[in-house]
């Protein structure tokens, strides 16, 4: 069980690493005005998207799964906290959804957000960090 969520973890750590860095990628992406630039990001973002992050998601979920229904799915009707952190999950699969389609507007360039925009939505997921990881630690209901 602990090789399950040592493996749970160190996925989560990588499909944050995703969620941390893209939106600052935006940030510059959105700041750049020559071809070069803007290619180069296009570059960096998808193989961020769907080498790093995605595949993090994917076998986060996988290991997180794995747990659910070797052991937590008992306790499950009596764990507030569980029910909170995977509603939490869920709005991070939205964000990590809006991840890609912010990725595929600068792709065909028709992004209409500004710099100040991505550097707002690069702290939504140091909110989920925190809620998840303690929620997950203290279970504090």
């Amino acid at each position: 069980m602990l090789w399950l969520k040592a493996l749970h973890l160190i996925f989560m750590v990588t499909w944050f690493a995703g969620l941390f860095y893209l939106p600052r990628l935006y940030v510059y992406h959105a700041m750049s005005s020559d071809e070069i630039s803007n290619e180069r990001f296009k570059v960096m973002e998808r193989k961020l998207f769907f080498g790093i992050m995605t595949p993090g998601m994917i076998v986060t979920f996988i290991f997180g799964i794995w747990m659910l229904i070797d052991y937590a799915w008992v306790m499950y009707s009596q764990s507030g906290w569980l029910h909170v952190k995977l509603t939490m999950l869920a709005l991070m699969v939205v964000y990590h959804v809006y991840c890609g389609k912010w990725l595929l507007d600068f792709k065909h360039d028709r992004n209409t957000h500004s710099h100040v925009y991505y550097r707002w939505m690069n702290e939504v997921p140091v909110l989920f960090l925190i809620g998840i990881i303690i929620l997950a630690v203290v279970k504090p209901f």
